[in-house]
């Protein structure tokens, strides 16, 4: 089976090895060609080949040429290779959505529609956050009866919400997208004292609600609970937040650091922290949260993506509130008793489990085979 995939990933075409080019390396086994179209890099337009069968295919041309470029480029692959499915990656203006729909329709090949998520759901942070929210809608609405089916990446978030647009249960496809290197985020080999109360990992910027985990510390400490509280990422609030713990006068709990230089390091500081915390009001994964519990750290969160399906029954961690108050509330009841904290903390590795990275990604791969009648394969 061939695959053509459209995506908006360039990390590839300029030689870098990010999760793509990692996802790629067991996904490639599963198909016995791979063309993905993605936008022009800077400073390179050449074909790049990785893995030996997965063939990336940069635009000549801006962001405004690539309806056109899409459907031209792609017209010729399948000419010369075929492929029975079409994977369009689709999010913000949703160009490669409209340029493969077009293509489905003048190849007879079938598109699938990969919604991983939709700014603004559950929870819209800004003007911006709104337009693109409406964006989407109107796109999904116009690709539902063109679309074979919509890969989304959990079970509840994303399905309720394409039902409530129109789409057909039975056109929503659901495929996880996260994978972790158990071999790297694991348990700890034996116990120690913890050197943190909790972790956050992730961009500095509005959507990840990181005002409202400091303001969550600052509120604890005036209950008497003293949290050292680690932040871990780059972006344009990490200045100010280093500022709002200050001025809270909470700057002393609060440690924040740019980034670690490698996965077994920051796996050594899930370990070494009592609760890892997403308060994000919209999210794919997110990832960190799932690093986290197959190092045996269990996770407040608010229920964005896969934390909802997770967290749920609060046997690994707690479902939070988007405000302050249930974030607090949320944190006392896992750190308020360390023998129940702990019992969270081997539930949650088991949790983590099916995201193993061959376990996923094979799930991935063999649910597109089946969705185009081809058979499962288990290299």
């Amino acid at each position: 089976m061939n695959l053509l995939m459209v995506s908006g990933d360039r990390q590839v075409v300029l030689g870098e090895k990010g999760p793509f080019h990692s996802m790629q390396r067991e996904f490639s086994r599963y198909f016995e060609r791979i063309d993905v179209l993605c936008p022009r890099p800077t400073g390179s337009v050449r074909t790049r080949t990785i893995h030996g069968n997965v063939h990336f295919h940069p635009a000549q041309c801006g962001r405004l040429g690539m309806v056109g470029y899409i459907r031209s480029q792609g017209t010729r692959l399948l000419q010369n290779f075929g492929a029975s499915l079409i994977v369009s990656h689709d999010y913000g203006w949703f160009y490669n959505g409209l340029a493969s729909a077009r293509l489905s329709r003048s190849s007879g090949v079938p598109y699938l529609s990969e919604i991983h998520h939709v700014p603004g759901i559950p929870v819209v942070s800004g003007l911006r956050e709104r337009l693109d929210r409406a964006i989407a809608r109107r796109y999904i609405s116009w690709a539902a009866d063109r679309a074979i089916a919509f890969r989304v990446v959990n079970k509840e978030e994303m399905p309720t919400l394409l039902g409530r647009w129109n789409v057909p249960l039975d056109k929503v496809l659901v495929l996880p997208s996260l994978y972790i290197d158990l071999e790297v985020f694991h348990p700890p080999r034996e116990e120690a004292p913890a050197r943190y109360d909790l972790v956050f990992v992730g961009r500095m910027v509005a959507n990840k609600g990181i005002d409202r985990i400091v303001d969550s510390v600052a509120a604890l400490a005036k209950r008497g609970m003293r949290l050292r509280a680690l932040f871990i990422g780059k972006g344009p609030l990490a200045k100010p937040m280093r500022a709002r713990a200050e001025d809270l006068g909470i700057g002393s709990l609060c440690e924040f650091v740019p980034w670690v230089e490698s996965p077994e390091e920051l796996a050594d500081l899930y370990r070494a922290s009592r609760v890892c915390v997403c308060a994000s009001t919209c999210e794919g994964g997110p990832r960190f949260t799932v690093e986290a519990m197959a190092c045996g750290t269990p996770v407040v969160s608010t229920p964005v993506g896969v934390m909802g399906d997770l967290l749920g029954d609060g046997k690994a961690g707690a479902v939070a509130g988007f405000d302050v108050a249930g974030l607090v509330e949320s944190l006392e009841r896992v750190l308020g008793d360390e023998t129940e904290r702990r019992a969270m903390g081997r539930h949650a590795i088991d949790l983590a489990r099916p995201f193993e990275y061959a376990r996923a990604i094979a799930t991935y791969a063999n649910g597109l085979r089946k969705l185009v009648g081809e058979p499962e394969l288990h290299p």
